[in-house]
């Protein structure tokens, strides 16, 4: 009597899972999306996925011109109709040889290359995916991508000189700042050079190299020696010049020179890193783990900095951080995002073993803080990682329809 009652009770139960599934997530397909660019400047676009159950996820493309357009005549119409859950099918499709519109676009295969607003696109695109995942079964992101290591993150933020360094200690008690050559108007050193006014490729003479160093030194002296600073150069030198420069700063002892010079040849980066003390990163401006996996091999970087929106998305970036991992190399992933981008970033450093520093350019810029729900640092200079459903920040939504260009129908 007991086992039949209990053999009915396990059917029951079996039926029951079959019929939800593995978990209680609607059936859902996506009805469209849509990319709206902001106007005035902003770097930011924002991304939102719907679907026909009406549950929506939202993204942020960066650094990009055209990437929103790609979103609304290219991938949003080559998605409708598809589960948004399967985001690595997805993903598959749109790296790969699926045609996004019959007689339209060609291939991915020949739009993507390895960068470009292409990869921008899908990196905005799949941050709305995971956004809207998460919301359907109801975890915060991070869940979906392993489950943390850490519930908060050390973050940096930027300085522009030494008075605003001091003042972002005091008022944030980060554990480390940026600082860097064009923060602020950089006439103090252009103008001395060799090329008057040159803004790349710049092969510094002793007078600015002088320059450099003075200002780095102010912002030393300013922090005292105990706190942590990194130099950004926007891969503006030649690898002579970087070298130079590397080996003047050293006594200053910065966690990092980012980009000294461009990211373009891996093997003058290894030049670079080799001829300092200093560690060397760069990674916003390098694309997928295909891009990063050179840098990896011939151990051209000391940080990577790989940045979710631009490398093709949350999941291709916690790819890149495993690839580092094995090679012992640090992440601190680049980010110049809304509090939403910046959010999406700290779900995938919160996964993430040989996580570093995580930036946050804006974090005290009303103009971009404004575009969301309030994220703030804890009283020790850390960010919490969301706990609620997808990415946990909100837009908000009158003052991103007040800021959407008018070319653009608002989310």
């Amino acid at each position: 009597m007991f086992l039949g009652q209990a053999a009915m009770a396990y059917g029951a139960f079996l039926l029951h899972a079959r019929a939800q599934g593995t978990s209680h997530a609607p059936a859902l397909t996506i009805r469209e999306i849509r990319a709206v660019r902001l106007r005035d400047g902003f770097n930011s676009r924002f991304i939102r996925v719907y679907t026909d159950q009406g549950l929506t996820g939202t993204g942020e493309m960066l650094d990009t011109v055209g990437a929103e357009y790609i979103v609304n005549h290219n991938i949003g119409p080559s998605l409708a109709g598809r589960d948004p859950l399967d985001i690595e099918g997805i993903l598959f499709d749109l790296w790969g040889w699926k045609h996004l519109s019959v007689g339209g676009s060609p291939s991915p295969l020949f739009m993507r290359g390895m960068g470009g607003p292409y990869l921008t696109a899908i990196s905005g695109v799949e941050m709305a995916l995971w956004d809207l995942a998460g919301k359907a079964l109801n975890v915060p992101v991070y869940q979906l991508l392993g489950g943390r290591v850490r519930n908060r993150l050390p973050v940096y933020l930027h300085a522009a000189n030494p008075a605003e360094a001091a003042s972002l200690i005091a008022k944030t008690k980060v554990k480390a700042l940026k600082i860097g050559v064009d923060y602020s108007p950089d006439a103090w050193t252009l103008k001395k050079g060799w090329d008057p006014d040159k803004l790349w490729g710049l092969h510094l003479n002793t007078v600015q190299l002088d320059d450099v160093v003075n200002f780095v030194a102010s912002i030393r002296e300013a922090v005292g020696p105990r706190y942590d600073l990194a130099l950004e150069c926007h891969a503006r030198y030649d690898v002579e010049t970087a070298i130079q420069l590397c080996r003047l700063l050293e006594p200053f002892r910065l966690i990092w020179v980012e980009e000294p010079i461009p990211s373009d040849d891996v093997d003058a980066m290894v030049r670079v890193r080799n001829a300092t003390r200093l560690p060397i990163a760069a990674g916003e401006n390098i694309y997928s783990r295909y891009g990063f996996r050179p840098f990896l091999e011939k151990e051209a970087l000391s940080v990577i900095q790989p940045d979710v929106s631009k490398t093709g998305g949350l999941l291709e970036t916690r790819k890149i951080a495993a690839m580092a991992e094995v090679y012992s190399i640090p992440i601190a992933p680049h980010g110049v995002a809304s509090p939403l981008g910046t959010m999406a970033a700290a779900h995938v450093a919160a996964t993430t073993p040989n996580l570093m520093l995580l930036e946050f350019t804006h974090y005290v810029d009303p103009s971009y803080t404004s575009l969301t729900e309030p994220v703030s640092l804890d009283g020790e200079g850390f960010l919490q990682v969301r706990t609620t459903a997808g990415i946990g920040v909100a837009l908000d939504e009158d003052v991103l329809k007040e800021r959407t260009d008018s070319e653009f129908h608002p989310l």
